[in-house]
């Protein structure tokens, strides 16, 4: 029988229910893009590649996720899955084989056709040396065998049952590739998508046409999306008030609120499924010793955090896992904010004061705004943090790599707790206790069992304090008004420009 969705995703459909604060009707003007048919879309953050099968930056799914690429399933707004590129699928009763067959007539935008052998392409390379794929242990390293009976059905067997398996292939890192032109996908991506790259001025735009190809071009009603790049808040304010872009994508900070009450716009504020942490380079001493890290998570003002940099919007987590996931433990009262204890845990740990560390920022608001709010309270035990504003690709090829002490970084992909079993991750964990739990929780068909496993490496990750987690963040969507079909919760950070319109 065609497969449903696993259990962790109508959790996270019911606990991602939020606020929509609507703009009371007035006689404003819509865009003047209504009449094109296109839209201007603005992200913080520039992608450094378009490929979403290898780089790392959540933002590169923003542009070419389901416009450009698209995958076997696809995840709605509400975190359900529905077929993609497979139009059914089913799976077999131990849970280690799921077998899905391709629509037929689906073609790339050089108009080679989608088959079998181009999925069994791109799980494969997922996995090749040098692979980048940040799904890679999640999802590709689950995978036995890609067996392709005929041009249209494709056979996935598994080392384990995996009740996550067809929301992981709904994600970026899944979308499928031709072999003829993955080698181009940074810069130039030919995907089965309603929409394809006609240009990408660096620093400035990314421009997305329909695909007339396409097999559903008759139903698509925006011809043009313009991705821009503005991370500083005045600029984002001012772009939107002088109607340069239709929809404003952020977490919800100050600039979200300021266009509540203005009736061009609509402002809705939904849930995400983000883990906003200091991450901690085990590499770099003391950081290696357990009690600086929950010395550290001990200093930072969590709830402080929450009202300054993201306005109020946002909750208090204490491991790597978000109150949309099912199953969440809520660990927060853990290492509680408390200065004195944590400038204790310094001294039994023998650190002398002042601790001078390097705390990398990246260009996204979240960070300019709570960086010095993380080094204002790291400052009151004796911790000093050198604040370094990054541009995302120094943050890639800095923090990302390894080469840094503290770095304020928000985790968007849903359920990536397996970062945690691989010690050559930027932050260097390194708990075989941790990857016995982690594969002990993979390997178990008891749903029981499971979440007893999945509730113990929350715990064990708590205790550990590896990073100290701050916020599960809220996204605050400022949208133009007439401007129809965005979303408010995000399940994954992606934007379906197909599904809009101008009222």
């Amino acid at each position: 029988m065609p497969a449903q969705p696993p259990a962790s995703l109508t959790r996270r459909a019911c606990l991602a229910q939020a606020l929509a604060l609507c703009a009371a009707p007035a006689a404003a003007q819509v865009s003047p893009r209504a009449a094109e048919r296109s839209v201007v879309i603005n992200l913080s953050l520039e992608p450094d590649s378009l490929d979403p099968t290898m780089a790392a930056a959540a933002a590169v799914g923003e542009v070419t996720h389901y416009n450009v690429l698209e995958g076997l399933t696809q995840i709605t707004e509400n975190g359900a899955v529905q077929p993609l590129l497979a139009e059914s699928w089913n799976t077999d009763p131990n849970g280690l084989a799921c077998t899905f067959r391709l629509r037929q007539g689906v073609r790339f935008h050089d108009g080679s056709a989608l088959n079998a052998a181009a999925v069994r392409f791109s799980f494969e390379r997922a996995v090749a040396p040098g692979s980048t794929n940040k799904s890679r242990k999640a999802l590709f390293d689950n995978i036995a065998t890609v067996v392709t009976p005929d041009a249209h059905t494709v056979t996935l067997t598994l080392h384990h049952p995996d009740p996550h398996l067809l929301f992981r292939l709904g994600e970026g890192p899944a979308v499928i590739l031709h072999p003829d032109t993955a080698a181009q996908a940074a810069s130039a991506p030919v995907g089965t998508g309603p929409y394809r790259v006609q240009r990408w001025e660096r620093g400035q735009r990314i421009t997305l046409v329909k695909a007339e190809s396409h097999r559903h071009a008759a139903q698509v009603r925006m011809e043009r999306a313009v991705y821009r790049f503005l991370h500083d808040l005045e600029a984002q304010d001012n772009a939107l008030r002088a109607g340069e872009i239709d929809v404003l994508f952020n977490f919800a900070t100050q600039t979200v609120r300021r266009f509540q009450d203005n009736s061009h716009y609509q402002v809705l504020i939904g849930a995400s499924g983000g883990k906003g942490m200091l991450a901690l380079n085990h590499r770099s001493k003391p950081l290696d010793d357990v009690r600086v890290r929950r010395a550290i998570t001990h200093a930072i003002d969590r709830e402080g955090f929450i009202r300054t940099a993201l306005d109020g919007r946002g909750v208090v987590i204490g491991s790597h896992f978000s109150p949309t996931d099912a199953g969440y433990v809520h660990l927060a009262s853990l290492h509680p904010y408390d200065p004195a204890r944590a400038r204790a845990l310094l001294k039994q740990a023998g650190v002398q004061t002042p601790l001078r560390l390097e705390l990398a920022l990246p260009p996204a608001p979240y960070a300019h705004v709570g960086g010095p709010l993380i080094a204002r309270d790291l400052a009151q035990v004796g911790i000093e943090a050198n604040i370094q504003q990054l541009s995302w690709q120094q943050w890639l090829q800095g923090p990302f790599k390894g080469q840094f002490d503290m770095t304020l970084i928000n985790h968007v992909e849903p359920l990536d707790y397996r970062i945690y079993t691989d010690p050559g991750y930027y932050f260097g964990y390194d708990s075989p206790a941790f990857r016995a739990l982690a594969e002990r929780h993979a390997s178990a068909t008891n749903a029981r069992e499971r979440q007893m496993l999945f509730s113990q490496m929350q715990r064990h990750l708590a205790q550990d304090a590896v990073n100290a987690w701050i916020f599960a963040p809220q996204i605050g969507t400022v949208v133009r008004k007439g401007l129809r079909g965005t979303w408010m919760n995000y399940p994954i950070f992606a934007h379906n420009i197909a599904g809009m319109w101008w009222e």
